[in-house]
């Protein structure tokens, strides 16, 4: 049975309600009643005791706004009357940290099918990349995108464009009355293809040819073309990339040196197939026919590896919210938050992102940091980041999008407080900047911004060889290289969007699961995906990536 309320943290003086509370009910929780002068929406939150203006409003026993106007008890919390607010932070302010690691006995010894690589790093899947260099050459990047795919084996099912043929047949004869009458289809059968499926493909172990694209390398500032080639770095190093071919124009900021030379500070041996294609140095026709030679005898050498049983503890997982509501801090976020704890109690590693929604929950984190200097990079990173966000008029206040505050997320520090539940309780043992990559296990902070394809691109490149990516809402966000597992908060939205929804923590909102049994039949799907199980997003080919650009156009 539904519970109707829920309390998160015995120190706040807000309550949660799990379903739509109608105006005039009395709600009885933990010896005390509350008459609810209006309706409490889902997900949305209603006060303990009166409050006058100024008053704190604690929620995840932590300051998360203050009352803008005299709120009554019962009533709940709104834009109208609650305005943000958080705890200041410091590393001087640091206090001794402790936790209890949960058991993992049961998951000791097990393993994953992956892929090893000469610098002992295992990845889940097994791609060739193609990256341009600067934007001018995207059009080239999606010429050969046509033609691996198309022949290869890797393209997806033209099953739209078959709708639009269909309609015009029955338009050019005439029978617009059967178009009319045709229902939309709610879901594409796209055919699964995994690796205990057998296919046509003549490269079986090549789990794809990943083609990016961008609108960087030129016209902007140095800086910004510095970090695409780190961040093009990180992916070539990345323990899911088997080889790299790369478009250059020629005469980019973005330059071939800076490239390798980024690989290089990344991977001192780096020995993977890497060609490098100018097109200032002859015609297109003869860069795109040496770059299809090459790539075709560079997918040769990479269908030469074969996933093989290795430890859990080699998995990095990445840990991201988007499109979050206001179950995200209350089911599936502490899930992730148990699956880190448990991964990095092994020996694994877990990566934490977004500094955006870490606002408020600054000092906790500075706590749990292993050593000062961790911690005066933490909030070194923050406050740069915060400080620009202000110069530009875009405060970290200002987070909360249209959706979270209609699904009960009222302040940034009531999303943040919430969204932090994905690092659990494990001290933090690194913190790296934007396409810096940590050779620490534990739990990782990775500077990156909130949105979620800036997010996701940044945390792949920080090592993430799977990202459990919580919504609320809804969202079809993937990454080229990185199968990233959509994790459902409530269990309506899993249903309604089943072709996008991987794992549903719904059951821990309901009561049916407790967040420890949730999470580990997450984990055990974690482990099938990185053996080879295909998520919702590569099955439908959501390769988003958008590198995070922090300089300004010249």
């Amino acid at each position: 049975m539904l519970h109707k309320v829920l309390k998160v943290n015995s120190n706040d003086n807000v309550i949660v309600a799990l379903r739509d509370l109608p105006a005039g009910e009395v709600v009885d929780f933990e010896g005390e009643s509350y008459l609810l002068p209006y309706t409490v929406y889902a997900k949305h939150k209603f006060v303990t005791q009166d409050l006058a203006i100024g008053d704190a409003v604690m929620m995840y026993g932590v300051l998360v706004g203050r009352a803008s106007q005299p709120i009554k008890r019962g009533e709940p919390v709104t834009t109208y009357n609650l305005k943000h607010d958080s705890e200041p932070y410091s590393t001087a302010k640091r206090q001794p940290y402790s936790w209890t690691p949960p058991d993992v006995s049961k998951w000791v010894g097990r393993t994953f099918k992956g892929y090893r690589r000469s610098d002992g790093k295992v990845g889940t899947y097994n791609y060739w990349l193609v990256i341009p260099l600067v934007f001018c050459e995207n059009r080239n990047v999606l010429t050969l995108k046509d033609a691996f795919e198309r022949e290869l084996g890797y393209a997806q099912p033209d099953l739209y464009r078959d709708q639009v043929r269909e309609f015009l047949h029955l338009y050019q004869h005439g029978q617009m009355d059967v178009i009319k009458k045709i229902e939309p289809f709610a879901s594409v059968a796209t055919p699964k293809v995994d690796a205990s499926t057998t296919t046509k493909r003549p490269f079986k172990n090549v789990d794809g040819i990943k083609f990016l694209t961008h609108e960087g390398g030129c016209g902007g500032t140095r800086q910004d073309a510095h970090t695409l080639c780190s961040l093009f770095a990180s992916y070539a190093v990345h323990p899911n990339v088997a080889g790299i071919t790369v478009l250059s124009l020629g005469c980019q900021n973005s330059e071939e040196k800076i490239l390798m030379d980024e690989i290089h500070k990344r991977s001192p041996h780096f020995d993977k197939p890497l060609y490098i294609f100018e097109q200032q140095q002859g015609t297109e026709a003869e860069m795109m026919s040496m770059a299809i030679k090459q790539t075709f005898l560079g997918l040769i050498k990479a269908d030469q590896h074969e996933r093989e049983d290795v430890p859990i503890t080699e998995l990095v997982v990445g840990l991201k919210c988007g499109g979050s509501d206001g179950f995200s801090g209350i089911s599936a976020n502490p899930v992730l938050g148990q699956v880190s704890d448990i991964l990095v109690t092994l020996g694994g590693k877990t990566l934490l992102a977004e500094f955006p929604e870490l606002h408020g929950v600054e000092q906790e984190l500075l706590n749990r940091c292993v050593t000062e200097e961790k911690a005066a990079k933490f909030e070194r990173l923050m406050r740069d980041y915060s400080g620009k966000a202000d110069a530009v008029g875009s405060a970290f206040a200002f987070n909360p999008s249209p959706g979270n505050i209609k699904d009960g997320l009222i302040t940034d520090a009531i999303k943040s407080a919430g969204a932090a539940k994905k690092g659990g309780s494990a001290p933090i043992q690194d913190v790296t900047n934007y396409t810096e990559i940590s050779h620490e296990r534990g739990l990782q902070l990775v500077c990156t911004p909130g949105n979620d394809v800036e997010a996701t691109t940044g945390k792949t490149a920080a090592g993430a060889t799977v990202i459990l990516f919580t919504t609320g809402l809804g969202t079809p966000t993937g990454n080229p290289i990185c199968p990233v597992m959509k994790v459902a908060t409530n269990s309506t939205l899993a249903q309604k969007m089943s072709d996008v929804i991987d794992f549903d923590c719904g059951p821990v909102v309901t009561g049916e699961q407790t967040i420890a049994q949730n999470a580990e039949a997450l984990l055990e799907e974690i482990i099938q995906v990185a053996s080879g199980k295909l998520t919702h997003a590569q099955r439908l080919a959501q390769d988003d990536f958008i590198p995070w650009k922090r300089g300004v156009s010249l």
